[in-house]
């Protein structure tokens, strides 16, 4: 079996971030890189003790992302949220297609699995799907929501050439993976209510219409560098 690197964006994930961490299986892991973006709850330290490599990434969830792809050691990188909600002790339903090579990329879904009450609000639900119908329009893609439980080779990631810093990161990384043609895999899983905390996105109005913004800015864009590319194509 060929180990993973599981990248953790975090920030203020005191709470539950050493549960996300022991909850890995070992024999998938052969490092777990969590960039924090100036946590000021001990976050860090708990991290280190339940053994992560930590980063001060600085604040931004792409640029957090990035960061731990950069300083991973494995071929295949895991991205996952700290919060506890996604099923880490999963990780070689989402890992293995990758590790396999029959597919590129891919991402779990919670709209299509089982969800525990309350662990998504009517509103992430909707957007994942009404993404999803927006990026089959555009490429043909099949997507259902927008987890960031994903997997994907560290060579591939580069080639896909990620330049949003902020919560545009995971939909960007879908629309030109889609536009690439990769073998791309949804996995039905399931997901729980957040350990602990607030959440970023969902847990505060101003939060979900930064987060919002931001994902519907970052698909303007690159739908629009996809239009430029078929143009300079054609011409």
């Amino acid at each position: 079996m060929e180990p993973v690197s599981v990248v953790i964006p975090t920030f203020n994930e005191a709470a539950s971030i050493a549960k996300v961490i022991g909850e890995l299986p070992a024999a998938w892991v052969r490092d777990i890189i969590v960039a924090d973006g100036g946590s000021t709850d001990g976050t860090q330290a708990i991290a280190r003790q339940a053994g992560a490599r930590v980063l001060d990434a600085g604040r931004g969830y792409g640029r957090a992302c990035l960061a731990g792809a950069e300083a991973a050691t494995a071929d295949v990188l895991v991205f996952m949220d700290g919060d506890g909600a996604d099923r880490g002790d999963l990780l070689g339903l989402i890992a293995g297609p990758v590790v396999a090579d029959t597919h590129e990329f891919v991402l779990a879904s919670r709209t299509r699995g089982q969800r525990e009450p309350g662990a998504m609000l009517w509103h992430q639900v909707l957007a994942g799907r009404a993404a999803g119908w927006g990026m089959g329009a555009l490429y043909g893609a099949s997507y259902s929501d927008m987890c960031a439980f994903r997997a994907i080779r560290r060579d591939t990631l580069h080639r896909l050439d990620l330049r949003e810093m902020t919560y545009g990161w995971n939909i960007e990384m879908q629309m030109k993976a889609a536009r690439a043609g990769l073998r791309i895999q949804e996995v039905p899983v399931p997901y729980r209510r957040r350990a602990g905390g607030e959440s970023k996105v969902a847990g505060s109005l101003r939060g979900t219409l930064h987060a919002s913004g931001k994902i519907v800015s970052t698909f303007l864009r690159v739908a629009a560098q996809g239009r430029a590319v078929q143009g300079r194509a054609a011409n």
